[in-house]
This record gives C-alpha cells, structure tokens and sequence, in this order.
C-alpha cells in the first residue's frame, strides 16, 4: 500500500467516489465524523494526490458519440523521446479519451470516441497513421460496453 489510510479515509475515498457530488456535511454524516474534519481529511487525500478531480460521467451516444472504437498503435523507435513526442500528439486529439502505453506487440492503445464511422476513419486515415514514428495500426469498433466501471474497486469498508 503506498499510502497510509485510516479507516475513515478509505470510506471517504469510496463515498466520493460512488457520489463526488455530495457536500461535505452529507459526506462527514456518512463517514461518522464532524464537518470540519471530514473537510481537512478531504483536502489532505487532494494534496497527496489520492483525488485527482471530480468529474461528471456523460452518456456519449446520447450527446451523438454513437463509434467507440480502439486503435493498436505500433511505432517505429521506442527511445524515451519519440515516446514523448508521441504522447504529447496523442493530448491534442479530443476523439482518443484515453490512452495507454503497453507492454509487448503493441506501443499505444488508443480509446476514440467519435459521432460516426466516417469520422473516426478520417482521424485514423489523416490524423493517427500520418504522425511521425507511427507504424502500424489496427482498429476494432465496439460493439456494446459491457462494463463501466470508472472508479478504484474499494472493499476496505
């Protein structure tokens, strides 16, 4: 474990999580302490970087994201620069949400989120395999989530 946390502390990691919208009093009520406290205990797992934000989960094929698509990127060099150059582009990209360099066959997975087929394949064609040090590609369409899970599976409480 690479953080020291309390019994309090875990429960208030998974009451964030399961609600990070909640106000600190409703949060202190369910973790059994004062306000105050629970709001100094808030602010220490913010400082140490056990909260990284708070976000709000949006349904994207109801907003007109209806491809959810990975891309397999294969590069050419893998020294410590041309990795950076190429996450650096990888940020300027709004339809890859999420990236994950890997281990074995593959340098890069690529999550894309885009409104159709015709534009994902437009990222893909004049975006993603025109970038320097880029290789190969593969794709693969989803064809339904299966599971959503965004959160720390949290059993401590």
């Amino acid at each position: 474990m690479k953080a020291r946390l309390d019994a309090i502390d875990w429960q208030i990691l998974k009451e964030l999580q399961d609600d990070g919208r909640m106000t600190n009093v409703e949060l202190a009520k369910r973790v059994g302490i004062s306000a105050p406290p629970c709001l100094r205990r808030v602010r220490a797992l913010e400082a140490a970087g056990l909260i990284r934000g708070y976000r709000t989960l949006l349904d994207e094929k109801q907003l007109g994201f209806d491809v959810t698509a990975f891309a397999m990127v294969g590069l050419h060099s893998q020294t410590e620069a041309d990795l950076i150059a190429f996450e650096e582009k990888v940020k300027s990209w709004p339809i890859v949400r999420e990236s994950y360099m890997l281990s074995g066959e593959v340098d890069f997975l690529l999550k894309c989120v885009a409104p159709d087929l015709q534009s994902f394949q437009t990222f893909i064609i004049r975006e993603l395999t025109a970038t320097p040090n880029v290789d190969s590609v593969r794709t693969a369409l989803t064809i339904r989530r299966t599971k959503d899970e965004p959160i720390v599976p949290i059993d401590r409480v």
